[in-house]
């Protein structure tokens, strides 16, 4: 059985990350990309630019943001493969906001839980 966590790219890699997934639909500030230790960058899971704009990190509009990027993540096959990565092994989903609590990678993080669920 896998494991599923999430941490900032910012954040020291460690032994136990796993699979590490890059989440966000743009390239973190400040990070090179021969610098950043990952996987795969897979922005088809990332919230859609309207959405990301309209949230702007604003913990006051958490709730309807991750309710509008759960629904653009309905039917998304990557999501499932995720899962299925995550049931086998450890997987850790890379993001850059600075919010650990508020961001789109928890959301994901619940949705692929949820789904792992489901099996």
């Amino acid at each position: 059985m896998g494991r599923l966590d999430t941490k900032r790219v910012y954040d020291p890699v460690e032994r136990g990350d796993g699979y590490r997934v890059l989440v966000d639909r743009l390239w973190p500030r400040g990070v090179k990309k021969q610098d950043l230790v990952h996987d795969e960058w897979l922005k088809t899971v990332a919230p859609s630019g309207s959405l990301r704009r309209w949230f702007g990190h604003d913990p006051e509009r958490f709730a309807a943001f991750a309710e509008r990027y759960r629904q653009e993540l309905e039917g998304n096959e990557e999501v499932d493969r995720l899962a299925e990565l995550a049931a086998k092994r450890p997987v850790t989903l890379l993001y850059a906001a600075k919010d650990r609590e508020h961001n789109h990678a928890r959301v994901l993080a619940d949705t692929i839980e949820g789904r792992l669920g489901k099996d």
